[in-house]
């Protein structure tokens, strides 16, 4: 299985990534050894989305990237 996460930052920004491992990642983010949340700890698992297809997954996490992907995440996400 694939995840595609969204976490929230002490500074109230919010972070999407993307997994097949998301109990691992998220141990990795919390030792800091991800650049963007290493400064922004601690953080919050706010969404989480499983999908079975990896391109589908990495798709995803793309378009949550984009300028509609942000306005999406924000309204139906968080």
């Amino acid at each position: 299985m694939w995840y595609v996460y969204i976490l929230k930052c002490k500074d109230n920004t919010y972070y999407t990534g993307c997994t097949n491992n998301l109990k691992g990642r998220l141990i990795r983010h919390e030792n800091k050894q991800i650049l963007y949340t290493s400064s922004r700890l601690p953080i919050e698992l706010t969404t989480f989305i499983t999908f079975s297809d990896k391109y589908k997954a990495y798709n995803f996490e793309k378009y949550l990237k984009s300028g509609s992907g942000i306005a999406f995440r924000n309204k139906r996400l968080i």
